[in-house]
């Protein structure tokens, strides 16, 4: 176990060691850890002037890319074995809760943000990329889909789920319903193109399918206090 003197909100594994992690916390600040090394974090990043919210490492194998979403409202391009930032994204307008990013497309991520707004962002070029009104309230949570470049699900305060099409933002290409309280976390299925989970401070995680009439599959009830994370295996089917 790793011991920090603020909370710790996110965490990513390195792309390309399988011991290596980074974290983010609440004095903004960013945490390389070995677990082959214990004793403490091997390199701390410390630029964001709020909590650091969100951390993801690229998953694209040509590069080897951090990104950083803040309450400052900024995210932030991070080379690990550069002792300082790459670039900074300003443009939201509210406090960012996620930075993901695209599985399919090199240097290009997306973010979710209280201004109820998704961006998504190219770091070869300094201005945001494309700018989505996603919900009339806090979006707290974005993913890309697995198997079509252009699609992404966001998860909103309003306790709704939607899709959205890059190439036609006008209106999602589905919406959600289902949660009572607001929606903190979403993912998408690594094993199937339109099949998603979301958790909830609701206390529930519940398993959608898009594609379907009635797109409800399961609602898990076993928390007893706010659901704030989830993910699924890359590895065994149906695993949260």
């Amino acid at each position: 176990s790793f011991d920090w003197n603020d909370g710790l909100f996110d965490v990513t594994w390195s792309e390309n060691n399988e011991n290596v992690l980074i974290t983010c916390s609440g004095d903004g600040s960013l945490q390389i850890w070995d677990m082959a090394k214990t004793k403490g974090p091997l390199q701390v990043y410390k630029e964001h002037t709020l909590e650091a919210y969100s951390v993801d490492w690229s998953q694209t194998r040509g590069e080897q890319l951090v990104v950083s979403g803040s309450w400052d409202q900024t995210a932030k391009l991070w080379d690990p074995a550069v002792g300082k930032s790459l670039c900074t994204f300003k443009g939201h307008e509210g406090v960012i809760y996620s930075t993901i990013w695209s599985p399919h497309i090199p240097g290009c991520f997306a973010s979710a943000s209280g201004d109820q707004t998704l961006r998504i962002w190219d770091v070869k070029t300094p201005g945001v990329k494309l700018v989505i009104p996603a919900h009339q309230a806090e979006v707290l949570s974005c993913d890309w889909c697995k198997y079509d470049e252009n699609m992404l699900v966001t998860g909103a305060v309003d306790c709704s789920l939607k899709g959205w099409d890059l190439r036609n933002i006008r209106q999602p290409v589905f919406v959600l319903l289902g949660h009572t309280y607001a929606i903190r976390r979403v993912k998408f299925s690594p094993f199937h193109a339109t099949i998603l989970a979301s958790c909830s401070y609701d206390f529930t995680v519940r398993f959608w399918d898009f594609s379907k009439p009635n797109p409800l599959l399961e609602t898990v009830e076993h928390h007893t206090e706010f659901t704030c994370g989830l993910d699924l295996s890359l590895h065994n089917r149906g695993q949260v």
